[in-house]
């Protein structure tokens, strides 16, 4: 599969600060999920928030979680704790589904 269906395509865009990074959001009430796909080779700066589970659907990503990196494949999961400084880097054509305790740690893009 080439990209993600449909389905993931048509969820709100989500609201966020990344290059060439898209990311489709589906937001519930006391949790949410981003559907991560880079178009180019790129970098998410180290920054921290609440907990975050995800894994790797296709492609490849390197992920420096506090002082450990390490490079994620496909079906291949990670988890960050609450408040752990952590960056990565994509390579493109990467696809990644993100999972966070916080139902509002992206927002929708503005249409």
């Amino acid at each position: 599969m080439p990209g993600f269906p449909n389905i993931v395509r048509n969820l709100p865009e989500a609201d966020a600060p990344f290059r060439d990074i898209t990311l489709w959001l589906l937001r519930g009430s006391t949790a949410s999920l981003i559907f991560v796909e880079a178009q180019k080779d790129s970098e998410v700066p180290s920054h921290s928030h609440g907990a975050q589970w995800g894994f790797v659907v296709a492609g490849e990503m390197t992920l420096t979680i506090g002082d450990k990196t390490r490079t994620y494949r496909p079906g291949e999961e990670y988890f960050i704790p609450a408040g752990v400084p952590h960056a990565a880097k994509l390579k493109a054509g990467v696809r990644v589904i993100d999972f966070f305790d916080d139902p509002n740690r992206y927002r929708p893009k503005a249409r």
